[in-house]
């Protein structure tokens, strides 16, 4: 369905303190508050549970880093890199992501509340059964995301990449797609009821969505 009264997602507004830095690693539940991490090698570390408050991740390594649970609140990351990040189930509020270089992120039953992604490229990002609110994905590319089964409400794609989504069984409202350029729908056309398209993307997509309906299109 096609709608003109999107409801625009609202943006996180970061108002961080002075940080101190910090330069060790992570601990299962740990207590991270007020802390600058600035190209930090996490690789591999076990943060379970860790809470990261009014904090900032800066050209830090995410490779394999085991971060279940975790909860990052009013906290920017920037140039973060890594490959297989396990952040399942983790609550993300007030975050901002910058120009971030991440493959296979596991964010399946995660929370995410005003959160701004901007920037970056995110190579088979697992959402799965997420929740999110007022989320923003800007200026950057999302290969192969998967929304499977995700709630997605107020949640924008501004000037971005979108190739080969997944949105089966996913519930939208208020989504706002006209800013996504490709936009390629691999599963889950027939769940984009509660998501604004443009004109142009409805022609692109029609062939999908002819295929989906079983209409036989020919001259």
């Amino acid at each position: 369905m096609v709608r003109g009264d999107v409801k625009a997602a609202r943006r996180p507004e970061l108002r961080l303190p002075e940080l101190r830095g910090y330069g060790g690693g992570l601990e299962p539940d740990g207590d991270y508050d007020g802390l600058e991490f600035t190209g930090t090698d996490l690789g591999g570390q076990d943060g379970a549970g860790a809470r990261f408050l009014d904090c900032v991740l800066a050209g830090c390594g995410l490779d394999g880093t085991r971060l279940r649970h975790a909860r990052v609140l009013d906290s920017r990351l920037t140039g973060v890199r890594g490959v297989g990040t396990d952040l399942a189930e983790a609550t993300f509020r007030d975050v901002e992501l910058f120009d971030a270089r991440l493959g296979g992120t596991q964010l399946h039953g995660a929370v995410l509340e005003r959160v701004l992604i901007r920037g970056g490229k995110i190579d088979y990002l697992n959402l799965r059964k997420a929740r999110l609110r007022d989320v923003v994905f800007e200026s950057c590319v999302l290969v192969e995301p998967d929304f499977a089964g995700a709630r997605l409400e107020r949640v924008a794609f501004v000037d971005c990449a979108v190739r080969s989504a997944d949105f089966g069984s996913a519930t939208l409202t208020d989504v706002d797609l006209r800013g996504a350029g490709p936009l390629e729908i691999a599963r889950g056309l027939d769940r984009l009821s509660g998501a604004v398209i443009s004109t142009a993307q409805l022609l692109d997509l029609a062939p999908a969505l002819a295929g989906e309906l079983g209409i036989r299109v020919e001259d």
